[in-house]
């Protein structure tokens, strides 16, 4: 039977918006940092029957019965996530990577207690602290913030001042927009310092991780990961906490995931992720997470090349900032639909310190885990990044518009969406 054949025949509506997606997907070039494809298996996985039961508890331990086969799927997602991050403990029942770090702060704090983590402008994360977040009344959330924004430089020095004055209970690594891989050893020394858990928030670099193309902070003695299980990743949407050694704060962010902030579990997600995870422990996903670093460089360059301002003034892992307005005097918010418009999707993204509101900040953001997994290569990424700034230079120019949506059309039939990554 075709792919959706039974919502055809049922709801035309969600049908059509479902085949919708799937032409622009497949005749666009997705560049948005936290979005990639997956395999057919994982989504046969997270649409398996396993969406029918109910499995409140842990593998051994639920409250329902009828769990021989959930405990199967539930088991083999964690054993195969703590191989992949040398991790000794792991939930893999938490929703998204949001549900991850209010899980992780619920289990680790008190009401009051306060995190150190790095500031939204310079590149963290909404549930880091940011103000608008309900997290912010609950906990207290001081800031760290880059020394310097075209180096991407942590300014060390200044985080341990304000560890030292406010005592955190979590010194929290991690970001959503940072280009540059952090210094993990001084964050654990600040940490240890001030007597604090040194947690990191991988959601963005999951796979580079998994996939030995970037550090592990658990070999730097961060005791507990939180992430998403999708992005670099390339697994359902989902999310999962890692715990380096301790049995005590594993049952503690067990305990808070179930009962304390969720139900029961989704397991045909579960399952996705179990697929996703034995995907990733193939030697081809070392490949690809080297290739993904490579293809965000390259298309780096470009814009360096092309004198268009770098936050950080390059990458090191997946992800891109670029200051468009600065350097070419349109916003964010233009540049998005502008390059959306010819088949490039990306998002609007702040700066550092951006003086524009952050519904048309001053930059852009994009990546490279989509397209290298439609196995584009340098030469593809280098072109990509060409025609991106050519677009955003001659935006006035409906004809080289029309040419440069046709070529990404071109480009996405020689590279369609795998099926298969193994």
């Amino acid at each position: 039977m075709k792919d959706y054949e039974f919502v055809r025949k049922q709801d035309k509506q969600v049908y059509a918006a479902i085949m919708g997606e799937e032409v622009r997907e497949s005749e666009g070039i997705e560049l948005i940092p936290s979005e990639n494809y997956v395999s057919k298996a994982v989504r046969e996985a997270n649409s398996s029957i396993l969406t029918n039961k109910y499995a409140e508890g842990y593998p051994g331990k639920r409250y329902y019965g009828g769990q021989k086969y959930t405990d199967v799927v539930e088991t083999l997602a964690i054993e195969r996530s703590k191989k992949l991050f040398g991790a000794k403990y792991s939930n893999v029942q938490t929703l998204g990577g949001a549900n991850a770090n209010i899980a992780m702060y619920f289990a680790l704090l008190n009401p009051g207690d306060t995190v150190l983590g790095m500031d939204l402008s310079h590149g963290g994360h909404l549930t880091h602290g940011h103000p608008v977040t309900y997290l912010t009344k609950i906990f207290n959330f001081v800031r760290y913030k880059m020394k310097d924004p075209d180096t991407g430089e942590i300014d060390y020095d200044a985080m341990r001042k304000v560890a030292i004055a406010s005592k955190p209970k979590i010194v929290l690594a991690g970001f959503s927009a940072y280009p540059r891989e952090l210094n993990y050893a001084k964050f654990v020394s600040i940490a240890r310092e001030v007597g604090a858990y040194a947690v990191m928030d991988i959601a963005h670099i999951a796979g580079l991780i998994a996939g030995k193309a970037a550090k592990n902070p658990f070999d730097y003695g961060f005791d507990v990961m939180t992430t998403t299980t999708h992005k670099t990743l390339r697994g359902p949407r989902g999310g999962m906490i890692l715990t380096r050694e301790s049995e005590e704060i594993a049952k503690k962010i067990d305990k808070m995931v179930f009962p304390g902030l969720q139900g029961g579990p989704h397991m045909n997600n579960i399952a996705a992720k179990a697929v996703a995870f034995g995907e990733a422990l193939k030697p081809s996903f070392r490949t690809y997470a080297k290739q993904v670093i490579k293809n965000a460089q390259a298309m780096a360059k470009v814009f360096n090349d092309r004198n268009i301002r770098l936050l950080t003034g390059g990458t090191d892992n997946h992800l891109v900032l670029a200051d468009v307005f600065t350097s070419l005097g349109i916003a964010g918010k233009e540049a998005e639909m502008l390059l959306d418009n010819v088949g490039i999707t990306l998002n609007k993204n702040a700066i550092a310190d951006d003086k524009r509101g952050p519904m048309d900040p001053s930059g852009i953001r994009f990546g490279s885990p989509a397209i290298t997994t439609r196995k584009f290569g340098v030469k593809e990424c280098t072109r990509v990044a060409e025609l991106m700034v050519d677009s955003l230079e001659k935006r006035a120019e409906p004809k080289v518009q029309k040419k440069i949506r046709e070529e990404i059309r071109t480009m996405c039939k020689k590279f369609p969406i795998p099926q298969s990554f193994v």
